[in-house]
């Protein structure tokens, strides 16, 4: 795969603060690569930074194979959404949309028909001569997506696109973005705080802490193998239990943790365990029941919540507080005692850092 985007070991800077550390990155030919973390993670920095709107303290950044580091913004040529639409109310749809194309020399009959397909293109063909201020939100950022697929950019990055829309027209314009980028083949960088939307979208996801990548990878192995805690926690493990193999026996080794409490976990699912690891579990990663006589880990019930497809109850173990899930079919009282049973497909192991 080329690699038309390649950030460079990127350190940034906000007066003595530093933002973004050694950062480097790499995004494919058409590929859509979101940036996912916390507000103050360094997401929006890094797309600013490639934009141009800031100049790093040091490393490179290349779009195929030309140097941007030090390019002025308006010589990039890239496409840009923003959070805010960043219409001018003072055009009309059409006008909005051909503003890009206004600015490279573009004009007459060659103008007007690349408007026409792009306005079709995202179904606004309709509302050409309307101007911004009679347009609803969704129809507000189809303007903006289009203005900028319009000018055919080798970059399109989005900051927080959708996060001005309400629930349900969020998931409905990812669909459509994802649509489009994929029709158009624009490689993409994708800024958002919102898990699900980015793991819906993007072919990679980079989760960020801290001005530096945690791990970029597809959504389904950051769903199902995080690569270390954070990573883990932010995906949806809310249970970290430290462990210690203390015997192995061919496919299966029994481990310890906290208390005494014993576990047999299987080779063939968590592949290699190491001799100390943590034991990731979701809340549907360890299953409630009363039946004292299985494996599992014993519990003291607290807290019980209704969510519809299960029970949820807050656990107190020698091992910690944890959160585990029971079926709807059995209503455990808090304060009882149970065990919590590891389901593997919804449990991963970690090294220990």
């Amino acid at each position: 795969m080329t690699k038309p985007l390649s950030i460079r070991n990127i350190t940034a800077h906000y007066g003595q603060t530093k933002v973004l550390e050694d950062l480097s990155l790499d995004i494919g030919e058409g590929e859509l690569v979101s940036l996912l973390g916390a507000s103050g993670c360094g997401k929006t920095t890094t797309l600013r930074l490639v934009a141009g709107f800031l100049q790093p303290s040091s490393g490179s950044i290349t779009l195929g194979g030309k140097d941007l580091t030090r390019l002025p913004a308006h010589q990039r040529d890239i496409g840009l959404v923003f959070q805010n639409y960043a219409l001018f109310p003072h055009l009309s749809v059409a006008d909005n949309v051909g503003f890009g194309l206004k600015q490279r020399g573009i004009s007459g009959e060659a103008k007007t028909k690349r408007i026409t397909a792009m306005l079709e293109r995202v179904g606004l063909a309709h509302l050409a001569d309307r101007l911004p201020a009679a347009l609803s939100g969704g129809q507000k950022q189809r303007v903006a997506l289009a203005r900028a697929l319009v000018i055919e950019p080798p970059l399109l990055m989005f900051d927080e696109p959708l996060s001005n829309l309400d629930a349900k027209l969020r998931i409905d314009m990812r669909v459509e973005i994802r649509q489009l980028q994929r029709a158009n083949g624009t490689t993409s960088v994708y800024v958002t705080h919102d898990q699900e939307e980015a793991f819906s979208i993007s072919d990679r996801v980079a989760i960020m802490h801290a001005g530096r990548i945690m791990q970029l990878d597809t959504p389904e192995i950051l769903y199902q193998r995080p690569a270390n805690a954070f990573v883990a926690r932010f995906v949806g493990f809310e249970n970290l239990i430290t462990m210690k193999v203390v015997e192995r026996d061919g496919a299966k080794v029994t481990a310890e943790a906290a208390g005494g409490v014993r576990l047999t976990l299987g080779l063939e699912h968590f592949g290699t365990i190491p001799d100390n690891f943590i034991l990731a579990c979701r809340a549907d990663g360890l299953a409630v029941t009363d039946n004292m006589a299985v494996e599992g880990i014993p519990a003291i019930l607290g807290l019980r919540t209704y969510l519809g497809r299960a029970y949820q109850y807050q656990c107190d173990t020698t091992a910690g507080a944890l959160i585990a899930n029971g079926p709807l079919t059995r209503m455990l009282e808090p304060g009882s005692a149970a065990k919590l049973v590891p389901v593997p497909e919804q449990c991963t192991v970690l090294a220990v850092e």
